[in-house]
C-alpha cells in the first residue's frame, strides 16, 4: 500500500563490508565502536541499523563526515549497493526484491541520481547528454530533443545545447546533470555531495538554483553533504550521521535548538544561525506598551518608570500602530495633543517564522527594535540589532 505522506524509507539498514559479519553484528550489537569492529574481526560496518522515511516533495539531507556512511546509504535506495540487512521502502515496495528489468525501470524513471563528479558523457554535447535517458528508452529524437531543451532552459543553459562538455565550467556541468536527471520526470532525486566540487560563490548559486527547481517541480530529493550550512539551507528536514548510524534527524530548527548530545552540538557549532534561527527564537516583549486611550502624561510616566525613551503604541486590540517617543510624548501632554497624534509611523514589522538572515540589514539600519507582528497585525513581541547579532554567535 502506498503511503500518501512518505515516499522512501530506510528501515534498519546494516552494510557490513569483507568476511565475518556475524561476528561484527554481534560486537555492533553488543555496543562496540566500528573501529574496534574492524580491529578485531576485520569486517567494515558501513552502516548500522539505519532508519528514516522521506517525505514526498521535500528535500531530506543526510550529512556527515568521510566514513559516516552517507553515501553508502544514498545508493542503497537505487540498489548500486545492496544492504547486508535491513529493507529499502520504494512507494511502499521492496527495492531489494526488484530484479532485472524491474529493477532497470526503477532506476530509468523513478529514481534519478546526480553524481560530484558529474558524470557526463564527454564524447557528446550538452543537449545529447540531457536527452541520453530518453534516448535510452526509445523516445524519438524530435521529441527528446524538445524535452531536452525545456530542462536546459530550466537550469539556465539556453543556447548552450550544442555546445560540447568541454567548453563547460564546473557548475555549468553539474546544471547540466541535474537537467539530465530531470528530464525522465523522476519521483525522487538522489544527490550525492553535488556541489562540493565547486567553488563557494558557484556553489551557492547552485544551491539558489537547486531550491527554485524543486519549488517549481516539486521533486523529493535526498541530498548528501559535509557542509552544515549547505545542509541547513537546503534541508526541510536533516539527518547526521556518524560511524554508520544516525545520531539526530529533525529539522535545521529542532537540531539547532535541541541537539541530541555534544557530538551533534560540535558538529553544529559552526554553522550559520541566520538560516536556522527564526525571529520567535529572538524576539522578546516591549518594555513599554501604550494604549490608544491613555494620555500623553500616562505615557510619558510608563516610559520613565520603565526607563526607556520610547514606547510600543497599540490599539485596543493590540494591534501595532507605531512607536511614540518621550520628547514627542512630551510635546504633546504640552500641546495638549492626542498621544497618537504624535506617533512615529513605518516603523518595521516583521512576523515570527521570518529567518534572522532576512531582518539582518533591516534590523542594522532600524531606528527603533522591530515589530514582531502576528495575525491581523497584533503585536507579538520586538526584536533589536542586540539581539539579532547575539544569536548569530552561539
Amino acid at each position: 500500500m502506498i503511503n500518501e505522506e512518505y515516499i522512501a524509507e530506510a528501515r534498519n539498514i546494516v552494510k557490513i563490508y569483507g568476511k565475518n559479519k556475524a561476528e561484527a553484528s554481534r560486537m555492533m550489537s553488543e555496543g562496540f565502536e566500528k573501529d574496534e569492529v574492524y580491529r578485531k574481526t576485520g569486517a567494515a560496518v558501513a552502516l548500522w541499523n539505519v532508519s528514516f522515511k522521506v517525505r514526498r516533495k521535500e528535500i531530506f539531507v543526510i550529512i556527515g563526515l568521510s566514513g559516516s556512511g552517507k553515501s553508502t546509504i544514498i545508493r542503497c535506495f537505487n540498489q548500486l549497493l545492496k544492504p547486508t540487512s535491513g529493507t529499502i521502502l520504494f512507494e511502499g515496495q521492496d527495492v531489494g526484491e526488484l530484479k532485472g528489468c524491474e529493477l532497470l525501470t526503477l532506476r530509468r524513471d523513478k529514481i534519478s541520481m546526480v553524481f560530484q563528479n558529474f558524470g557526463l558523457l564527454t564524447h557528446r554535447n550538452v543537449i545529447d547528454n540531457v536527452a541520453y535517458g530518453l534516448e535510452v528508452r526509445g523516445v524519438p529524437k524530435k521529441e527528446r530533443f524538445e524535452k531536452a531543451e525545456e530542462f536546459i532552459r530550466m537550469v539556465g543553459l539556453e543556447g548552450w545545447g550544442d555546445k560540447p562538455i568541454s567548453s563547460l565550467s564546473g557548475g555549468m556541468k553539474q546544471r547540466v546533470g541535474i537537467a539530465r536527471a530531470l528530464v525522465n520526470s523522476p519521483d525522487m532525486l538522489l544527490m550525492d555531495e553535488p556541489f562540493s566540487a565547486l567553488d563557494p560563490l558557484v556553489r551557492r548559486e547552485m544551491q539558489f538554483e537547486l531550491l527554485s527547481i524543486q519549488r517549481k517541480l516539486e521533486k523529493t530529493i535526498i541530498f548528501i553533504t559535509h557542509d552544515i550550512n549547505e545542509a541547513f539551507k537546503l534541508g526541510d528536514r536533516v539527518a547526521i550521521m556518524h560511524n554508520g548510524k544516525i545520531i539526530q534527524s529533525g529539522t535545521p530548527e529542532e537540531m539547532s535548538t535541541d541537539p541530541a548530545d555534544d557530538y551533534v552540538r560540535n558538529f553544529i557549532e559552526g554553522a550559520d544561525m541566520s538560516i536556522v534561527l527564526k525571529v520567535r527564537h529572538v524576539m522578546f516583549p516591549p518594555q513599554c506598551i501604550v494604549r490608544e486611550n491613555v494620555s500623553p502624561a500616562s505615557a510619558v510616566r510608563e516610559m520613565r518608570e520603565n526607563q526607556v525613551s520610547s514606547a510600543y503604541a497599540v490599539a485596543d486590540d493590540m494591534k501595532f500602530m507605531g512607536v511614540v517617543t518621550l520628547d514627542d510624548a512630551l510635546r504633546a501632554r504640552q500641546e495638549k495633543l492626542p498621544l497618537f497624534s504624535v506617533l512615529t509611523k513605518g516603523v518595521p514589522v516583521t512576523g515570527e517564522d521570518v529567518l534572522i538572515k532576512d531582518i539582518i540589514p533591516k534590523a542594522a539600519q532600524a531606528r527603533f527594535p522591530i515589530a514582531v507582528v502576528g495575525e491581523r497585525g497584533k503585536l507579538k513581541g520586538i526584536v533589536s540589532r542586540a539581539s539579532v547579532l547575539s544569536s548569530l554567535a552561539r
